[in-house]
């Protein structure tokens, strides 16, 4: 396969095949960087060499009544995970301020449960409003199933982005989760959509899933038009169905990538969860077809060091892209 040609044609508006995009996970590891070459030159061509950061705000942390086969908060995870209920509008302020002060341009306030109750979409509308005052950040909010009349608040508070993940194929997704459909999913993601809310929504790589699975996320999040496409790499806790499941390595986890940014070569592409477990020394390769990472700890497990991302990123060659809106301490 020729990848800077098919580069190329993606960049000239082409769309790559289903047979292309299976040739691109079943890439020759001797052709792995001539595959990420033509990943980088689509990157490069809409977002330079520019990182996005991103950090999570864990506001409300288990507790939950859905049964997904890899989270640690679910119903059926024996996992031991922090459990309370949702932080303080103040503990979220003060999670904006450190985002604010290492340079992170999203911050990201997530709460595990189905769906957010009224009382807490109070609780996050009125730090966003703050948060817009005092820094100025991107807010995405990621708190489950949403009502229109939910997403309509959080949109008029001044949240920026909604995160609802299909995490995987609607095929596989009955081996993932019963207590909620893929359909549930994608409507969430037009519901966000509908009130002007920039759509995040990603995947989860290493569930079981088959390669022509992975195909059809990528297709799948192409078809719905999400700005922001968050790629996790499972990180298998143990008291969750998934324990002890480990498919990845490295090398394929950087194929995985290629073919979400061929796929879908305008959007932001964010190296997830599970980067640090299954990227390992490779993980500065995956800036060359991702543009987009998150910093710190993820919802029950730790991120690398803050400063080895930095260190990272300045080794690259890369440039923080950080520009928060004009704000009022």
């Amino acid at each position: 396969m020729d990848w800077l040609s098919l580069a190329d044609r993606v960049l000239d508006g082409g769309e790559i095949t289903d047979n292309e995009a299976l040739a691109i996970l079943n890439c020759p590891d001797d052709e792995l960087l001539l595959l990420l070459q033509g990943a980088y030159r689509i990157r490069k061509t809409y977002y330079g060499n520019k990182v996005k950061l991103n950090m999570i705000m864990n506001a409300k942390s288990g507790l939950c009544p859905e049964n997904c086969g890899y989270c640690s908060q679910s119903s059926i995870s024996t996992a031991s995970v922090p459990t309370y209920k949702m932080v303080n509008k103040d503990t979220i302020l003060q999670g904006a301020k450190r985002a604010y002060e290492a340079k992170i341009g999203t911050y990201c306030i997530v709460a595990s449960g189905r769906g957010p109750s009224d009382k807490e979409i109070d609780i996050v509308a009125s730090a966003v409003k703050e948060i817009k005052e005092m820094y100025g950040l991107k807010v995405c909010a990621c708190l489950g199933i949403l009502k229109p009349e939910q997403a309509l608040r959080l949109k008029e508070a001044g949240v920026d982005r909604y995160n609802h993940n299909i995490n995987t194929s609607k095929e596989h997704h009955p081996r993932i989760t019963t207590s909620h459909t893929y359909d549930d999913r994608v409507r969430t993601v037009e519901t966000v959509k509908e009130v002007g809310m920039s759509p995040c929504s990603g995947v989860i790589i290493g569930m079981k899933e088959t390669k022509q699975d992975v195909i059809a996320m990528a297709r799948s999040l192409k078809a719905l038009d999400a700005d922001s496409i968050p790629v996790n790499f499972l990180h298998a806790i143990d008291g969750t169905p998934l324990e002890g499941t480990n498919e990845l390595h490295p090398r394929y986890c950087l194929k995985v990538l290629a073919l979400f940014r061929y796929t879908n070569p305008t959007k932001e592409i964010r190296i997830s969860g599970g980067r640090e477990v299954n990227l390992r020394s490779l993980q500065p390769l995956g800036l060359y077809a991702a543009n987009s990472i998150f910093v710190g700890d993820y919802l029950t497990t730790a991120g690398q060091e803050k400063h080895a991302d930095f260190q990272m990123l300045e080794d690259l060659g890369f440039k923080i892209d950080f520009a928060p809106a004009s704000y009022a301490r």
